[in-house]
């Protein structure tokens, strides 16, 4: 009788291998979903502000003068770019895109309020700061979670380069 070497593994085996491979495709697919739970969530709390930032058509745009800042806010008045645009006596902006009082800054008012949103390179590059935030948290996800290290590491350094260059902008 020849030896193949072959031997057949027990009904209990075959049953535990199978369960935990399933348990390994659920740990998979709910890393994934944390994943991109986690990007949408920084993707949406970034648009409110990237998209008058960046889609300024139809917007009011103009300038700021930042007469007075508290913790988080600036306000001043705003003058618009076009003749046949309406000042404002007091508008908001965030604090971390203004140099402080007396700077001036080029806006466009988010439509309805008296929030203003900073335009240009800057701007656009501080309002996807919390998407930055998403992909540094998620990088860790993917490389520890997903053992997909090299995808961990180009979300992460490309996280890290948009916070990078938003701070580099808007010390500028």
């Amino acid at each position: 009788m020849a030896f193949t070497g072959v031997t057949k593994r027990s009904r209990g085996r075959r049953a535990g291998e199978s369960a935990y491979g399933l348990l390994l495709i659920a740990k998979n697919v709910t890393m994934v979903l944390v994943a991109a739970l986690i990007l949408a969530a920084g993707v949406w709390s970034s648009w409110g502000d990237a998209k008058p930032t960046m889609l300024t058509k139809g917007l009011e745009r103009g300038t700021v003068a930042v007469s007075d800042c508290d913790d988080e806010w600036c306000t001043g008045s705003f003058t618009p770019a076009e003749a046949g645009g309406k000042a404002h006596g007091r508008v908001r902006i965030d604090k971390a895109v203004t140099d402080g009082s007396g700077d001036h800054v080029a806006v466009a008012l988010k439509p309805g309020t008296d929030h203003a949103v900073r335009t240009g390179i800057a701007g656009t590059l501080h309002a996807w700061v919390p998407f930055g935030g998403s992909l540094l948290l998620t990088s860790l996800i993917v490389a520890g979670g997903l053992r997909l290290r090299r995808t961990g590491w180009v979300m992460g350094l490309l996280g890290a380069a948009l916070l990078g260059a938003s701070f580099a902008t808007l010390t500028l």
